[in-house]
């Protein structure tokens, strides 16, 4: 009997439809075999925003071999290439394209530096692929919410300053706050929030300068806010325009609150050089977003677990780096949510979990907490005082109470 070639190719199609429908449902799906699932992480390895990403990617990859060894997901185990982003946005944007189209990876864990991250959102949309960012604020791929992405996992650019304000007011009793931010997106996003606090507090009252991130001098903004006589100062820069402000503050003789950012905050060892002493941080206070310090009994599990993973490294000194901690919530919630996507995981699967999650991680100040209008995954931060050698927990976290608002 002689076929067409009209039947050959209808038959060719039904033998192939067959087949698929024989196949698992995770199978067709980029970085996903029997018995592994491919992740991408990736964050600045080196250069000079190093601080900002290396031991944070230690930490996820400690946690991912650790759900290694307990058998994985779903008797799958997690694959990891990892990538250097230099804190650069074409270095990202480069790493990306090349897990996503080289590496066929399942979904996307990675970014430490904002800026960078913001510069990938376009790509991971059109790559439909899932992407849960490092310790990046990431505010410019968080609003408005993209299906494919989630971050913030440190704390949203956007609370960073809702949260000092709150702090402000709350525990320092403030009602003028003097408030340096950077003049950009970056410093755009923690203003709102830190404007819309205030006015959550009769009678508070923001005085603002607004200050280029490559400032070399910072005498005219700091002039301006001892001018306004604030009850406190409060720092949401980066830490190379914190530390001369502080430095130039000491200089002229302030003596009231100054209280620095998360974001300004990666090595404290050098900040206390670079402010020339532990004289200029005699009143000073840092935003952080653990649940406590590393001395904490409970946090005691991640730095024991860092030391069993790297000893050589941790015998170093400054290691672990101060956002070492913020590695593990990404990871866990990955990890969470590919096993709520099921045996036969899917990105759709993936991306349907994690549109309504919460998961208490032990780790950050609040849990991760997600929802269909907001993927950015913390609003709360602690705060410690700071002398140069000692830090103090005070008590409590504290909140912004800014919210993302739909367009109508």
């Amino acid at each position: 009997m002689k076929f067409s070639s009209v039947k050959k190719a209808a038959l060719c199609m039904a033998v192939a439809s067959l087949g698929l429908a024989g196949m698992p449902a995770g199978a067709a799906e980029p970085g996903i075999t029997d018995s592994t699932i491919r992740i991408g992480l990736f964050s600045p390895l080196s250069g000079s925003g190093m601080a900002y990403g290396f031991d944070v990617v230690n930490a996820a990859k400690m946690y991912y071999d650790k759900v290694n060894k307990e058998g994985g997901i779903h008797g799958r185990k997690i694959e990891l290439v990892v990538e250097d982003t230099r804190c650069n946005a074409n270095d990202l944007v480069a790493a990306v394209k090349k897990l996503v189209e080289q590496d066929h990876v399942f979904l996307l864990n990675g970014g430490s530096c904002s800026a960078a991250v913001v510069a990938a959102r376009e790509y991971v949309e059109r790559a439909k692929v899932p992407f849960l960012m490092l310790n990046a604020s990431g505010d410019g791929a968080l609003y408005p919410p993209s299906k494919y992405i989630y971050g913030a996992f440190s704390i949203s650019q956007y609370a960073v300053g809702g949260s000092m304000v709150e702090f402000a007011v709350q525990h320092l009793k403030g009602k003028k706050i003097g408030y340096i931010n950077h003049d950009d997106a970056y410093g755009g996003w923690n203003l709102t929030t830190a404007e819309f606090q205030a006015k959550q507090h009769d009678g508070v009252s923001l005085s603002v300068q607004s200050v280029n991130p490559a400032i070399n001098d910072v005498t005219a903004p700091m002039l301006k806010v001892r001018a306004a006589n604030p009850d406190v100062l409060l720092l949401t820069t980066y830490a190379r325009p914190a530390a001369l402000i502080i430095k130039k503050a000491h200089e002229l003789g302030w003596n009231k609150p100054i209280v620095l950012a998360v974001t300004g905050t990666a090595d404290l060892a050098q900040l206390v050089e670079n402010v020339g002493g532990p004289a200029a941080l005699k009143n000073f206070y840092i935003q952080d977003v653990v649940a406590g310090l590393p001395s904490d009994p409970k946090m005691k599990w991640v730095y024991d677990m860092y030391k069993e993973y790297y000893p050589d490294l941790a015998a170093k000194p400054g290691h672990p780096q101060s956002y070492m901690p913020y590695g593990l919530p990404p990871a866990m919630t990955v990890v969470q949510a590919l096993k709520d996507a099921g045996p036969e995981p899917t990105r759709e699967k993936v991306l349907a979990a994690l549109q309504h999650f919460k998961l208490d991680t032990g780790v950050m100040a609040s849990p991760v907490e997600f929802t269909p209008d907001d993927h950015a995954a913390q609003k709360s931060a602690i705060y410690l005082k700071f002398d140069g050698q000692h830090k103090e927990l005070i008590s409590g976290a504290f909140k912004s109470a800014w919210t993302y608002q739909p367009k109508q």
